[in-house]
């Protein structure tokens, strides 16, 4: 009988400036008691990566377990590998970029645990080749990526219990296929049918077992603290490792430096399995699944050949405010040669992290904290790009969709304008509070939306032996949430153009369910013009009565200054019936609860209420905010929250709030109105 070569690798990472307490938890449920029990087990070599901010989040606030994972280094214990030193996409950040963080993550383990990384943990395992002549030039041997990239690309499962060299323009790397049996095994199974998995493999010589996965499964995830330290699986686990003779732990350094590999591959740019089906749109994803039980009775490893999700980039399609704070990063890149200033270079590599970017069983995109976070770290970079400076306007394809964009810098405030929906504002950065009014998100359609609609589809999983993992545990909470489930047919930025009638009312702008005659909303605007502190955008669109279209010309001027915005709307039609306008604005605050509404807090929602000014108070700013429409009749308020899932069941965050000035007209209209931004003594 053979020997298994069981290559254990863990990976950890919290969020940058995640909230403490979530961080202490991670600390206290997972990270700490896991290295107390290995640290037990000296024979249990195994690998870890833990991202840069983590490294100094524990440094900071556990010597304990910082010093006990010094102690394994220094006994060879463990083998740290590197990564993007901020846990960035390293396939979504620029080359430079990309080099820099992986160069900061290897001097930061050089210096605390006097090891060079040879080996690469790539973030959510998304692989591009294009990564491998990058990462050569920062020592990195090694990568692991997913068995499903070896799969997907016509390797058979049986062939994948070792590594593979993989090459881009002639410079060469190793890739460690992770063995996805492995990653719902462990620790979710009892102890023995683990080891009789292991054990099944060394019946032929020198084969791997390849495992590199979250060390947040071993006690933050649902049930896995009861599991893994309290009913003993951790403890019991390493026992039966260290005394199995034909299982032998190992690092993958010592594993790379004693084994060949089995051959060449090149991979296509994917992730692990599940990350294809969440990159998908909701309709996808749900065909995807459908299909999946049609074929059903072929063999799975054929389905997973064949039938795929999308690739990860695929969210910054999916989500627009994923892709417009990726822009913005992008942005911030290009212009690091003319700031050359390390703290510029700290916030930026901050704002690349990947956690805001996507979202499958956790929240990430949909968590505002961590928009906030991006946020404030793009802005804290933006200062210091800027500084004091003299008000003025750029225009670039700043989303790079192939329309321009317009972005004001005042010294109080930074604007950004899309002309492809519709003239409108999809960033005010409050320059001095480092907080993006705009940070709003769209109520999307996701696919697990579906348990909601059609709920006798949810199915509890049955587990004899072991509980369940993230991907098979059962939704409790899906009753009652039905009526709370509203989905957006647009991005809710500010300055949004409506045309609709007197049927308008607050629980249709509540529910996105009121009419809409015209196509100004999501459709492109031209820049006609611009100065230092101007800009008018204008669409030739129309207006759609009965089938019929009328022609219909649209212009939004702009004049910035440095207490804020002040607008004209202009509207010209062939169609001279009564009509409604409306002018949505949405903004975010970290606290809505605690904003003031023209001196009141928002208890009813909707709230319709007589007026053309409204006032916002928002104590965590410390801002006045007031806009003001000259002859709106109404003023229509609404929460934007969204339904998410979450590893728990259903979440409701909210995201913003939304605002509607109304003005009754009749084919002509001209409106002004101002925006005021001011700060509370």
């Amino acid at each position: 009988m053979g020997t298994t070569h069981f290559l254990f690798g863990i990976h950890c990472h919290q969020p940058v400036d995640n909230f403490h307490a979530v961080v202490t938890e991670a600390i206290l449920k997972a990270y700490r008691p896991f290295f107390e029990v290995a640290s037990r087990y000296e024979s249990f070599r195994f690998s870890v990566h833990f991202s840069g901010w983590l490294l100094e989040f524990i440094h900071d606030h556990d010597v304990e377990l910082f010093e006990r994972m010094k102690q394994l280094a220094a006994r060879n214990q463990i083998e740290f590998f590197s990564g993007g030193f901020y846990e960035p996409i390293l396939s979504s950040i620029p080359s430079t970029d990309r080099i820099d963080q992986v160069k900061k993550l290897n001097a930061y383990i050089q210096k605390h645990f006097n090891q060079t990384p040879r080996g690469l943990w790539l973030t959510e395992r998304v692989w591009d080749s294009a990564l491998i002549g990058d990462m050569k030039k920062c020592g990195i041997e090694y990568m692991v990526v997913d068995d499903y990239h070896f799969i997907s690309t016509g390797f058979e499962e049986r062939n994948l219990y070792g590594y593979y060299l993989s090459e881009d323009g002639g410079e060469q790397i190793a890739l460690f296929p992770i063995n996805k049996t492995l990653r719902y095994l462990i620790p979710f199974k009892g102890v023995p049918g683990v080891t009789e998995y292991l054990q099944v493999l060394s019946t032929e010589e020198d084969r791997a077992a390849i495992l590199f996965d979250d060390g947040e499964k071993f006690g933050v995830w649902p049930k896995t603290y009861e599991w893994v330290y309290e009913s003993g699986w951790l403890e019991e686990f390493l026992e039966a490792i260290s005394t199995n003779e034909t299982i032998s732990a190992v690092t993958y350094c010592e594993y790379f430096d004693t084994h060949r590999p089995l051959g060449l591959a090149y991979l296509p740019p994917y992730s692990y399995y599940e990350m294809g089906e969440w990159s998908l749109n909701a309709h996808d994803a749900i065909a995807l699944e459908r299909i999946k039980t049609t074929l059903s009775g072929y063999p799975q490893e054929q389905l997973n050949k064949f039938v795929k999700g999308s690739i990860w980039k695929n969210f910054l399609v999916k989500y627009y405010e994923s892709n417009h704070i990726h822009k913005r990063t992008l942005e911030l890149s290009a212009a690091r040669s003319e700031v050359k200033h390390r703290t510029f270079d700290e916030w930026l590599f901050k704002a690349q992290t990947n956690d805001v970017l996507w979202h499958g069983i956790f929240g990430g995109i949909y968590l505002p904290n961590l928009r906030d976070n991006a946020y404030r770290f793009i802005i804290e970079a933006e200062n210091l790009r800027y500084g004091k400076c003299l008000p003025r306007i750029e225009v670039n394809d700043f989303n790079m969709d192939g329309y321009p964009d317009l972005k004001f810098i005042g010294n109080h405030f930074i604007a950004l304008f899309d002309s492809r929906l519709g003239g409108q504002m999809n960033e005010l950065g409050l320059r001095d509070a480092c907080f993006n009014l705009q940070n709003t998100f769209r109520r999307y359609e996701e696919s697990y939306h579906d348990k909601i609609l059609s709920p006798q589809k949810s199915v509890k999983a049955e587990h004899s032996d072991g509980i369940d993992t993230i991907h098979t545990l059962s939704v409790e909470n899906i009753e009652g949430v039905k009526e709370l489930l509203v989905f957006d047919w647009y991005s809710k930025n500010s300055f949004i153009d409506h045309i609709t009638d007197e049927k308008f009312n607050a629980d249709g702008f509540a529910r996105c369910t009121f009419f809409e005659y015209g196509d100004f909303v999501n459709q492109p605007f031209e820049i006609i013009g611009y100065g230092e502190d101007s800009a008018t955008f204008e669409r030739n669109g129309g207006i759609y009565i009965d089938g019929t279209k009328y022609t219909s010309t649209l212009s939004k001027r702009y004049r910035f200054s440095e207490e804020g915005i002040e607008f004209e709307m202009i509207l010209d039609s062939a169609y001279g019936g009564e009509l409604t306008y409306l002018l949505e604005m949405n903004l975010h605050f970290a606290q809505l609860d605690k904003v003031m509404l023209n001196g009141h807090i928002l208890e009813n929602n909707p709230l319709k209420t007589e007026g053309d000014s409204l006032t916002l108070e928002d104590p965590y700013t410390a801002k006045m905010i007031t806009i003001m429409v000259v002859g709106a009749r109404d003023i229509v308020l609404a929460r934007t929250d969204t339904l998410s899932q979450s590893e728990t069941g259903f979440d409701l965050t909210n995201q913003g709030l939304s605002i509607a000035f109304v003005v009754p007209y009749q084919k002509h209209m001209s409106i002004t109105g101002s925006m005021i931004l001011e700060t509370k003594e």
